[in-house]
């Protein structure tokens, strides 16, 4: 009995040494996000919008999607081609390590084993989505009659942005060399922009500005950057990796004060912003 009390006390010393050597540890499964930039905001702005594509299916972590997001923290995020599995982690990961909650909403538009994982009988949702900071009701869900190469749609719902309601509107059109399919979608959409007073219209588009098929959206709202028009004026910033302009924020019946395109290591597209005015 001597000897099992004294092996006993021996082991429970070298634990306690081992923890005062290694220090305390982190809980199990937590996880650990890389620090923001000094200037990185503190908390969401009210008034700021974001459209991404987050390049699926390439294969990045999201936790450092997460913390591209939370360098800027904005009001509103729209994604594509994101699964909703990913969305998912980015929104848990936004709350756990940076301290930023956000509701979402999914625009799912396929089931996709190859882009999305999941079980070869149910595999993942893939298409748009988005958050926000603040509730989020009147969702609606849309695909296009005609996807193209691939189902495509827009999603809807209404929250407040600068402390007030608006419609925002999330789509990924049909990829490059489908200029009919686009102009067929885009009709189907700036109906459905139309019908709001103030809209926000976040997407990757797959078309540069002065692509014919854009005109029903031009003809119902204004992309936040000024030198993005259907008739070229000037340099208008490229969003993606190939140097076109695919990404946009268009704006009806609200303004922009400023906008700013953000490349990132994690997708072949940059992050679109813009702070709107409040009036």
């Amino acid at each position: 009995m001597v000897l099992e009390r004294g092996t006993r006390l021996l082991a429970g010393a070298v634990v306690v040494a081992c923890a005062v050597l290694v220090g305390p540890s982190a809980p199990s499964g937590a996880p650990i996000g890389r620090p923001l930039p000094a200037d990185a905001e503190s908390d969401v702005v009210p008034n700021r919008v974001m459209t991404w594509n987050l390049c699926n299916p390439c294969e990045e972590s999201n936790l450092d999607r997460a913390a591209e997001i939370a360098t800027y923290a904005p009001q509103v995020i729209g994604l594509q081609e994101a699964c909703a599995r990913d969305v998912a982690r980015i929104r848990d990961y936004l709350e756990s390590v940076y301290g930023l909650v956000y509701h979402v909403e999914y625009g799912t538009v396929l089931r996709n084993w190859g882009r999305c994982g999941g079980a070869p009988w149910r595999p993942g949702a893939y298409g748009q989505a988005i958050l926000s900071a603040a509730p989020m009701t009147d969702h609606v869900n849309v695909e296009y009659p005609d996807g193209g190469s691939e189902d495509r749609g827009y999603m809807a719902v209404t929250t407040r942005v600068g402390g007030r309601l608006v419609r925002v509107f999330n789509t990924h059109l049909a990829e490059r060399r489908q200029e009919q399919v686009r102009a067929d979608q885009t009709a189907v959409l700036a109906a459905a922009v139309a019908r709001h007073d103030r809209a926000i219209v976040l997407g990757d588009f797959n078309a540069v500005p002065d692509a014919p098929e854009l005109a029903p959206i031009w003809a119902v709202a204004a992309d936040v950057d000024p030198e993005c028009h259907p008739s070229p004026v000037g340099t208008c910033e490229p969003t993606t990796e190939w140097q076109s302009k695919f990404d946009y924020v268009f704006l009806r019946g609200m303004a922009p004060l400023n906008h700013r395109v953000q490349p990132s290591p994690y997708s072949d597209h940059s992050m679109l912003q813009t702070d709107l005015a409040s009036t």
